[in-house]
């Protein structure tokens, strides 16, 4: 049983979950919610990564075992197939459940972003737009943590846009390790499509996009550690391109996108005040 449970936790994907869910409660933080309303909206987002990561792993058994993807509980058997998808529909309804104590309206951007992300995991991850989900679940991220105060006014653009790039750009960065693998199973979604090369563009452009959004957005001039941020965006991606050994590039480009989603992540939840 504990084998079970703990293969349940690992089929969840935690360090993604967890993270989203650190980001969702530190913006909740920041925008003035009550201790109440933050253990609201940190047990609305994580309900809503566990039942994506279930999800993703419950559809993904196939092609993980084709690979040897030794590392996906499902795929190597510790935990079943079933019971993984009933814990993604418990999770799922969990989230609409908890978001609902908070206001309608929030509740239903919640829910786009749950909806979303599900989507992505079927049937749009093989598909030319599999780029968009990503933009609107994390477009409706902060839309859902504002919402969710008490006479809450509506959310800044400039905070759902940069979200939404940030999200868009990850996808990119984050599907770069597993173009090999997913080759060999017939994934093909856009990063997929642009190659190595035009999805390490598209990730850079993107956060800088993200960067530059989170700076410049806000009423007032902008800092000057946002602005030393943006000349991070512009300089660090290209120089791990064309910086060190050949063999060496596409892992140094892989942490440099990586880098700079922090900054951004940093970004999104210190300049996430509203009204």
């Amino acid at each position: 049983m504990s084998s079970r449970v703990l293969g349940l936790v690992r089929a969840s994907h935690p360090e993604p979950a967890a993270a989203v869910t650190t980001v969702a409660g530190l913006l909740a933080v920041g925008v003035g919610h009550s201790p109440r309303g933050v253990v609201t909206v940190v047990v609305t987002v994580a309900a809503s990564q566990l039942a994506v990561g279930w999800s993703n792993d419950a559809l993904d058994a196939g092609r993980d075992a084709t690979v040897g993807r030794t590392d996906k509980p499902v795929a190597a058997g510790v935990v079943g197939r079933r019971v993984t998808a009933l814990a993604a529909l418990v999770a799922a309804v969990t989230t609409g459940a908890v978001a609902l104590t908070t206001n309608p309206v929030a509740a239903s951007w919640a829910m786009v972003g749950l909806v979303s992300a599900l989507l992505y995991n079927w049937p749009l991850k093989s598909s030319p737009v599999s780029v968009l989900p990503y933009a609107v679940s994390f477009g409706a991220l902060p839309a859902f943590v504002v919402l969710a105060l008490p006479d809450a006014p509506a959310p800044p653009a400039w905070l759902v846009a940069a979200a939404a790039c940030l999200g868009a750009g990850a996808h990119f960065a984050n599907v770069l390790p597993d173009l090999a693998d997913d080759a060999r199973t017939g994934v093909r979604g856009l990063p997929h499509r642009l190659g190595p090369v035009g999805s390490r563009a598209a990730a850079a452009g993107l956060l800088l996009a993200a960067t530059a959004t989170l700076v410049l957005g806000p009423p007032g001039p902008p800092s000057g550690v946002g602005l030393a941020a943006v000349a991070v965006a512009v300089v660090v991606p290209p120089l791990s391109w064309y910086a060190g050994r050949a063999a060496t590039r596409p892992v140094a480009a892989f942490r440099a996108v990586m880098l700079v989603a922090l900054i951004d992540v940093v970004l999104l939840v210190t300049a996430g005040r509203v009204g």
